[in-house]
């Protein structure tokens, strides 16, 4: 590298650093990792849209709650298209910058996580407060930042993944038949951004391996091509999202992971790399006791602030992209709840040794659980393990089957256990599991 592109490159690091120490707003003075990390918790906290705290909202109430912090201010809304039901297709846009940033979430209906973000973004870009915010002016004044929150909002309706169609607008990458996916390409090929965000949330049973914690958050410097090659946008992205394990570790440690890079030629995330736009995708998994995830909706906040920042100062340059490489990966889903150990008590016959997988309906507001998998579990994942080591399980009637005259445990039904000392139905109860 030339001198003078060093020396570039050193002052930009220098800026985005006094920017952040500097900040009025920010008490960590110890980097850029901490002013993100500072931030993005101030932001959680000062800026919180409060009428979205659930993850299940429409197209009409996001608006609904987002109107108050969208009156004349920083951020500039567009209409970029329309659903295929007519619902308006909005991106936000803060800062004049010279480098352009595209960020889109929810193009799965039922996967609003970082939606939940955006708006909390939004609505710190857009405060009229007078006090001072060094991190916020360094980004409008480099960036050009783009923010679609809710992509696919008649999937948003029912909650679903697909669109009114019943396609997946994220395959539908290629063909393009979907006004959503025509919409966000049109849209990225008119501002060409430099880098881009695709924000999701994945099943919330993931486990990361070897680490066999479930993941709260996985990053993913999608695959350009069959072969996983790593040209100058995808090692871009590499860089970026490095930056951003790095930062988030601080917030939610040994809970991120990456995701699986096979090349998915139908897929946004992996045709707008290949298309010229660094892209990273973030998948919100789950964390425990947080049903609505909103210790999510902050990780993501600090992700997409460290993310930002160091594009604006070129500070993710200097990430080392083994801190990406180095990720545990997703691995297979576990189950919510297993019973180990225990004999299973069956009308007319012998207590057997069993275990019992289950699922809770929800797998994040948990409530009823359901029968998943019955037998040898030895080795299953699972979030809860009950060990019930010479106790004895006792199902409810709605748990049993009738095959050939015999009894048995029904997959699917709904969970009523009553775990005793003995095979007698008075003998000393331990526990109840599932509906009483």
């Amino acid at each position: 590298m030339p001198q003078s592109a060093l020396r570039r490159s050193a002052l930009a690091l220098l800026l985005g650093t006094l920017a952040c120490s500097s900040n009025a707003t920010s008490v960590s003075r110890s980097g850029i990792g901490d002013c993100c990390l500072e931030a993005g918790r101030r932001v959680s906290d000062r800026f919180k849209v409060a009428a979205i705290t659930s993850r299940r909202f429409t197209h009409t109430e996001l608006w609904a709650a987002l109107d108050p912090v969208l009156q004349p201010g920083m951020l500039r809304v567009t209409e970029f298209g329309k659903s295929l039901q007519g619902r308006p297709l909005r991106a936000l846009t803060a800062g004049t910058g010279p480098t352009t940033v595209l960020l889109w979430s929810q193009m799965h209906g039922d996967e609003s996580t970082a939606t939940m973000s955006l708006a909390d973004i939004m609505a710190w870009f857009n405060s009229r407060t007078r006090e001072r915010d060094a991190l916020r002016e360094l980004l409008t004044q480099r960036l050009t930042i783009v923010m679609v929150p809710m992509l696919n909002p008649d999937g948003a309706e029912l909650f679903q993944r697909e669109n009114a169609m019943g396609i997946d607008v994220n395959r539908d990458a290629r063909r393009l038949s979907t006004p959503e996916a025509r919409s966000l390409k049109a849209l990225r090929d008119s501002i060409n951004p430099s880098f881009g965000f695709n924000l999701h949330d994945q099943n919330a049973r993931t486990l990361g391996n070897p680490s066999g914690r479930q993941v709260g958050i996985a990053l993913l410097a999608p695959a350009a091509d069959a072969e996983r090659s790593y040209g100058p946008v995808r090692s871009t992205a590499r860089l970026v999202a490095a930056r951003m394990r790095e930062v988030l570790e601080r917030e939610i440690p040994g809970r991120i992971a990456k995701y699986d890079d096979a090349f998915n030629p139908r897929a946004f995330g992996d045709l707008i790399q290949q298309w010229g736009t660094s892209t990273v995708l973030i998948e919100s998994g789950a964390l425990a006791n947080d049903p609505e995830k909103q210790r999510l909706r902050t990780a993501n906040i600090i992700a997409i602030l460290t993310a930002l920042e160091s594009i604006a100062t070129g500070g993710y340059r200097a990430s080392n992209p083994d801190a990406y490489e180095s990720l545990p990966v997703n691995a297979g889903s576990a189950v919510d709840v297993v019973i180990t150990g225990a004999r299973l008590v069956l009308p007319g016959s012998v207590p057997m040794p069993v275990d019992i997988a289950m699922n809770y309906e929800d797998a994040l507001r948990k409530g009823r659980l359901r029968v998943r998998e019955v037998g040898d579990l030895t080795g299953v994942a699972a979030l809860d393990t009950i060990n019930a080591d010479g106790l004895f399980l006792h199902p409810g009637t709605n748990m049993l089957t009738e095959q050939k005259g015999q009894r048995w445990l029904r997959l699917n039904a709904l969970v009523q256990l009553a775990i005793r000392r003995g095979a007698e139905a008075g003998s000393a109860l331990v526990r109840e599991v599932g509906t009483p």
